[in-house]
């Protein structure tokens, strides 16, 4: 593994072994972004575990946000965010049954995130990586991150990758959703998730899956994190990509 800058996200990179390689096609770049409150090094440890193709190149970004820069907090560490998230009123609205308030609304934040995960797309490209082979996705907060890019961004990219997401800025979305029909998308998500329901997750499915999108759909029982039974299967959805 290395670390490196792309645009002003600090990105740590790691290349599967090349033997074998298919040169029919440039090799896929899989980028995969951290959910709220992880480190950024969070999802490196699952690279061995991805059975990317030979060749790929993994990258994981670094939000550039700490969780103490909008909430002073000694014990947070280097807890990092793509945007704040107010986690008390996720948690309420849950309870209230009101989460459909919520997927409606535009976080704070959100428009200066996507515009540092497109610049760094843009130094990608500029060093040779077309986005017709850049895999983009992510975890819980990061997951909707790369949605929001994707259908907000013309690039062609190869695919979409939706591990334990959720729906947000609904009425943008949807209304977007359609220029990306036949984009592959492999969405994951928890029957048990405490944190972002699976009924809401299964709305995005649905609303995906209506606008012409090619979502292979992963559920398992268990709550809010990336089962082994997801990564088996997101192995074979990531090889028909090649």
């Amino acid at each position: 593994m290395d670390v490196l800058q792309l645009g002003s996200l600090r990105v740590r990179r790691v290349v599967t072994p090349a033997e074998n390689v298919d040169n029919t096609h440039k090799p896929l770049t899989l980028v995969l972004l951290h959910g709220f409150g992880a480190p950024g090094d969070d999802l490196v440890g699952l690279a061995p575990s991805l059975g990317a193709p030979p060749g790929t190149t993994l990258l994981f970004p670094e939000a550039p946000k700490l969780v103490t820069d909008f909430v002073p907090m000694v014990l947070m560490g280097n807890a990092r965010a793509w945007w704040m998230i107010d986690i008390g009123r996720f948690e309420r609205a849950i309870a209230e049954n009101s989460v459909s308030d919520l997927v409606r609304e535009i976080p704070e934040g959100l428009d200066e995130a996507r515009d540092a995960l497109s610049q760094m797309i843009d130094a990608l490209e500029e060093q040779g990586t077309p986005s017709s082979r850049i895999v983009l996705g992510g975890f819980s907060q990061g997951s909707m991150l790369a949605t929001d890019l994707v259908l907000r961004d013309a690039r062609p990219f190869r695919g979409l990758v939706i591990f334990s997401g959720t729906l947000i800025a609904e009425d943008e979305w949807r209304t977007r959703m359609k220029a990306r029909a036949g984009l592959p998308v492999f969405q994951s998500h928890g029957t048990a998730d405490p944190i972002l329901p699976y009924e809401v997750a299964a709305t995005l499915r649905g609303e995906l899956q209506g606008a012409g999108l090619r979502v292979t759909f992963s559920s398992f029982t268990g709550g809010h994190g990336i089962a082994p039974q997801v990564m088996r299967d997101f192995t074979t959805w990531l090889l028909t990509l090649r």
